[in-house]
């Protein structure tokens, strides 16, 4: 549903995009990640036909970005950082007045309007002034308006930004409702718990070029095998067991006295963890709690972006 080759984008003398290759399968969530100035809003403003790009070709829902922009607009939504809507009118004027901005009958959009309230729990707020909305009905709202000719893509740039808990919960599921109904989602965000919850391929964008990319259970392994976790009783046996560790792993371990707990990085995963409750098992050391766990997608990010910006300089 989305696929750019060789995107190309330069500011000056600065280079936005460096070539940038990406390909989104229909049904499917993509999140682009990347520090601030990689290229990420420049990628989705292209995609989006709001900015043309200097190089390379893109199509989006079988449409070229730039030969055939006018179609595509009315076959994706975007939702930017901030609500998109008019804080004077009820939810649902807001609404029904994008639907007559994509050109939708009145009568089809004030049907499509109270479709949408309803799926995203707004329809008891429907005749409120958005004003007196909370930060989270806004942005269902501002969801729901891109929705309003219910596109085959969706483009979201950092949706759940100054959400509570609760709700980005909340849009976390209506998410995953729109995905499982069809629609392809392009997500830019910050939060990186909320790719590795939600998207099914990352790509991980830095200088204006793909770092990498791959499903969130591929990024993780490529900064190794695991990270094998132990917690001590006391201080004491958190001592004994780092000569231990060091004794049947390779790694050096990470050891945190205020909690009494070592972290060292292994390649085997559960192999090495055997080991080490073996060995602990043998030298008598009384353990609080003992684990395996993989990567997080923040330690793949801080990796990988730093990886592009050794080889830049």
């Amino acid at each position: 549903m989305i696929h750019a080759e060789g995107l190309r984008k330069r500011y000056g003398e600065v280079d936005a995009l460096k070539g940038v290759d990406l390909d989104v399968p229909q049904g499917t969530v993509c999140g682009l990640l990347g520090p601030n100035g990689a290229g990420k809003t420049t990628m989705v403003r292209i995609l989006t036909t709001l900015l043309r790009p200097d190089g390379g070709t893109a199509r989006v829902a079988g449409c070229d970005v730039v030969a055939d922009a006018d179609r595509l607009r009315h076959r994706i939504g975007l939702a930017g950082q901030h609500a998109a809507v008019d804080e004077l009118l009820t939810g649902r004027r807001n609404l029904v007045l994008f639907g007559r901005l994509y050109h939708l009958p009145r009568r089809t959009a004030r049907r499509r309007a109270d479709e949408l309230l309803e799926r995203f729990g707004l329809a008891e707020a429907a005749n409120r002034p958005v004003k007196t909305y909370s930060g989270g009905m806004r942005r269902r709202l501002d969801l729901a308006a891109s929705l309003i000719v219910a596109p085959p893509v969706l483009f979201l740039d950092e949706p759940t930004t100054g959400l509570d808990p609760r709700s980005r919960l909340a849009l976390w599921d209506l998410l995953r409702e729109l995905v499982s109904d069809g629609t392809t989602v392009l997500l830019t965000t910050q939060y990186l718990d909320e790719a590795d919850r939600l998207a099914d391929q990352i790509v991980v964008v830095d200088s204006g070029t793909v770092a990498a990319s791959g499903s969130p259970y591929e990024l993780k392994g490529k900064v190794g095998g695991g990270r094998v976790s132990i917690a001590f009783r006391e201080v004491c046996d958190l001592s004994a067991g780092v000569e231990v560790v060091r004794g049947v792993l390779p790694g050096e371990p990470e050891i945190d006295r205020a909690e009494r707990r070592l972290t060292v990085a292994v390649e085997d995963g559960a192999a090495s963890l055997i080991r080490v409750a073996a060995a602990l098992d043998a030298a008598r050391i009384d353990v609080d709690d003992l684990g395996l766990r993989r990567p997080t997608l923040d330690e793949v990010f801080l990796q990988l972006t730093e990886v592009t910006e050794v080889n830049a300089a």
